[in-house]
């Protein structure tokens, strides 16, 4: 095999896909041509890197050089100075937002310091549509290793040792799963990858298939030999080509490498893995739901019991896990129970992978130890708010988790901890709100999303959700009323108690914690007729400083030619007014005033 000098490694996820990430890569090619670099520098794809504020990114390996938000444009002069003249450009590095000078080394900067990767142990680091670079990082070790030494009892308890619970959200204990699929009676029994992931900016298991197809293969085939399985699905949402693409790929290379299909290894052990693409419905994420769209049937939940494990897919014991699950079962088997039980806390093993995105710095995908406080991963991990504005608040679990106040920063993060503060670990979805953002919007804008998204097959979830929606969006029309509090409250708790499945069950959380943490922000809404964020814009009242329009602005008369309802007075040069009639609250006028002369009360 030939080796290089120097390896471009570009990252191909969807985020960097999207800024031209195979069009750099083309450019990088062609540059490395013409400098007849060929037999020195190799260019590969590498799944998602992590860092998604910086992309595009691209890191040199050996020497850990980190580039990011490269354009086609900055190739040529970049591979003249780094890969042709040795000296590594600095201002195509990354540097912190309170710095002048940049960081070279991807492993210095704070963004990478705090992770333990696990799940993401390649990220970055291989060619995800190459098998062999699977293999190279010990790819299939951990297969080889149970085939050949272990019964399927001993994985099991191994698992079981390990620690490992569900990351699809309920945190159920994956080894004691994979123990009651196995003792289910049944010819045939199945296991399923949970990959249709549909909440408002989540990307974890979209990244993971992507970056890591291989990983989710071998633990799926893991979990087949320790449950009796000999069929495997992988449900991805159609809306993630790239990640059905790869796993795919990863399936025929897999079976061409005697990794799937008869006789896995000449143990005797036969796995076969199929993909299905979900058409987006969010509540088939539910496995019950699930089952039923892999069956063909409306992807509707069923009462449990019966539970999977004992009559899942076409009646058979099926075991479903999500994809960061089966991400981490590799390395269990590889690496040791006792090595996976030391990370985290006494209850929650491990790390946990989270996107974070909202009003961050440094949004991306991270992977932290289970502990680590919510302040250490939105400040120390993700660089703080956005515009050093002021926190205040994290939505943690996705449109069904809680919303958790500034109060909540020292909260480590475990299944525990966060069901006791409201809200819950979910998927892993981690949204951050700074000053600007209204809490009643934030509950109401979550809760339209789990109201569309529900199934409507059983009253609560169907009525209550509507009900609830109808309230909240009364009061940040200024409409409400001190009694909706009750009711708001009456109803969320009821949904929770009676909805049919984990939809409906978890819908009312956004809620129930802003009424319990930012209760003033509705009162506020209620009495007050105002929203002390100022984002719900029907409760806003726009003038304008006219001392400070002309003194400052000079009458540019930017506000009246924006607004779309002729509610501004004035001529270019002289102070101008707003007629609170005609203004429709679009708050146009304060988003183009260069000059602050636009005030919102």
């Amino acid at each position: 095999m030939a080796s290089y000098r120097l390896n471009i490694m570009i990252c191909a996820g969807t985020g960097c896909v999207s800024n031209r990430a195979f069009q750099i890569r083309e450019a990088f090619d062609k540059e490395i041509r013409k400098n007849s670099l060929e037999k020195e520098v190799l260019t590969v794809m590498t799944g998602c890197n992590g860092f998604c504020a910086a992309g595009p990114i691209v890191i040199v390996q050996p020497e850990g050089i980190f580039y990011q938000k490269l354009t086609v444009k900055d190739i040529p002069f970049l591979v003249e100075e780094h890969f042709l003249k040795g000296r590594p450009v600095k201002k195509f590095m990354y540097t912190p937002p309170k710095e002048t000078e940049p960081i070279p080394k991807m492993n210095d900067i704070s963004f990478f310091q705090k992770q333990v990767l696990i799940a993401l142990r390649n990220k970055g680091i291989i060619d995800p549509e190459a098998i062999d670079d699977y293999i190279a990082r010990d790819g299939y070790a951990a297969l080889s290793k149970i085939l050949s030494k272990m019964k399927p009892q001993d994985v099991i308890a191994e698992i079981k040792k390990s620690g490992l619970r569900g990351r699809g959200g309920g945190g159920f204990p994956t080894g004691l799963k994979w123990e009651l699929a196995r003792k289910a009676e049944g010819e045939q029994k199945y296991v399923i990858c949970n990959a249709d992931e549909g909440d408002p900016g989540a990307f974890m298991d979209r990244s993971i298939v992507e970056a890591d197809p291989h990983t989710i293969l071998e633990g799926m085939t893991i979990g087949a030999y320790a449950i009796g399985a000999s069929k495997g699905f992988v449900y991805v949402r159609s809306e993630y080509p790239l990640a059905v693409e790869r796993m795919h790929n990863a399936i025929a290379q897999s079976k061409e490498y005697g990794l799937l299909g008869d006789n896995i290894l000449e143990s005797g052990f036969n796995f076969d893995v199929d993909v299905i693409q979900g058409a987006g419905v969010f509540v088939c994420g539910e496995e019950t739901s699930m089952i039923a769209s892999i069956e063909g049937k409306i992807g509707e939940p069923k009462p449990r019991p019966p539970y999977p494990v004992e009559k899942g897919l076409w009646g058979s014991p099926t075991n479903i896990n999500n994809v960061e699950t089966w991400a981490n079962v590799p390395a269990i088997i590889l690496r040791g129970s006792d090595w996976f039980s030391k990370i985290g806390t006494k209850t929650s093993k491990g790390t946990k992978v989270f996107s974070v995105a909202g009003k961050i710095k440094d949004a991306g995908l991270v992977e932290v130890p289970m502990g680590l406080t919510l302040g250490e991963i939105i400040y120390d991990v993700a660089g703080g708010i956005h515009s050093d504005k002021k926190f205040k608040a994290v939505l943690i679990g996705g449109p069904s988790g809680g919303c958790l106040p500034a109060d909540c920063l020292g909260l480590p993060v475990d299944y525990e901890s966060l069901t006791k503060a409201g809200a819950m670990m979910g998927s892993g979805g981690l949204v951050v709100a700074d000053e600007d953002n209204c809490m009643v919007e934030m509950a109401r804008y979550f809760l339209n999303f789990t109201k569309d998204e529900s199934c409507g097959k059983c009253t609560p979830c169907r009525e209550g959700n509507a009900a609830m929606l109808d309230i909240l969006t009364r009061i940040t029309q200024g409409e409400g009323t001190m009694e909706d509090l009750d009711l708001l409250e009456d109803l969320a708790h009821a949904i929770k108690d009676t909805a049919l499945c984990g939809l409906g069950n978890t819908a009312p959380n956004p809620v129930l914690t802003t009424l319990r943490y930012f209760r003033d922000e509705y009162i506020a809404h209620i009495k007050d007729k105002k929203c002390p964020a100022h984002e719900c814009r029907q409760l806003n009242t726009y003038t304008i400083d006219e001392e400070r329009c002309v003194s400052e602005g000079h009458g540019c008369d930017v506000c009246r030619r924006n607004c779309a309802y002729d509610a501004i007075m004035g001529e270019k040069g002289k102070a101008h007014r707003i007629n609170q009639d005609k203004c429709a609250k679009c708050g146009v006028c304060y988003e183009v005033c260069k000059f602050a002369a636009v005030k919102v009360d």
